[in-house]
């Protein structure tokens, strides 16, 4: 049973490398949707910030390590850290600033990042936020790279085969409606 964090800024690629795992038949929760994410005091105690519903993730973790299987779980958000030990695989996705924000103003699944405000803060985070990441990955994927080609250094990373398992587990449901069929390309440059 393997347990890795698929991390990065918004437009790295998460949801559709999530989604082309479900597709190959992993188990894949993206913490985007789904009511994983709540708000809250950030670290610092001031102001709201997006992070994990930490009972709910401890549970999903918990009951998981009994399944065997591998289980991925995307998301960049404050409280991550305190989740760091419970997964083998920290991976970082990442893509220079001007692919990133070049795939939020165009994307359909998602409206962060179509308005100038949205990419003026994506570009502040990523200044300040991706540094901290990638202290914390034990690996990194640029995600310029064709899809298929970015699932499959993920799952070489994590150990696993780079071929579908013969058939999804029979409890196996992706946890948002982005996991069906992968994107041919991440809109890399």
């Amino acid at each position: 049973m393997v347990l890795v964090h698929v991390t990065g800024m918004s437009g790295t690629g998460k949801s559709t490398v999530l989604a082309e795992l479900a597709r190959r038949g992993h188990r894949v929760v993206d913490t985007d949707v789904g009511g994983w994410i709540e708000e809250g005091p950030g670290p610092d105690g001031a102001g709201r910030e997006r992070r994990w519903n930490e009972e709910r993730l401890s549970a999903t973790l918990a009951e998981h390590a009994r399944s065997g299987t591998a289980l991925f779980v995307a998301g960049t958000v404050w409280n991550q850290g305190r989740f760091r030990r419970r997964f083998h695989h920290v991976v970082l996705l990442s893509a220079p600033l001007a692919t990133i924000l070049r795939r939020v103003a165009h994307r359909h699944d998602n409206p962060y990042g179509r308005t100038v405000a949205d990419r003026r803060r994506i570009a502040a985070d990523t200044a300040r936020v991706e540094p901290l990441l990638r202290a914390n990955a034990t690996a990194e994927i640029d995600t310029r790279a064709p899809v298929a080609e970015v699932v499959a250094a993920l799952l070489s990373l994590t150990g696993l085969a780079t071929t579908p398992p013969a058939r999804p587990p029979a409890d196996h449901r992706p946890e948002h409606p982005r996991c069906g069929p992968g994107l041919p390309s991440l809109g890399g440059e």
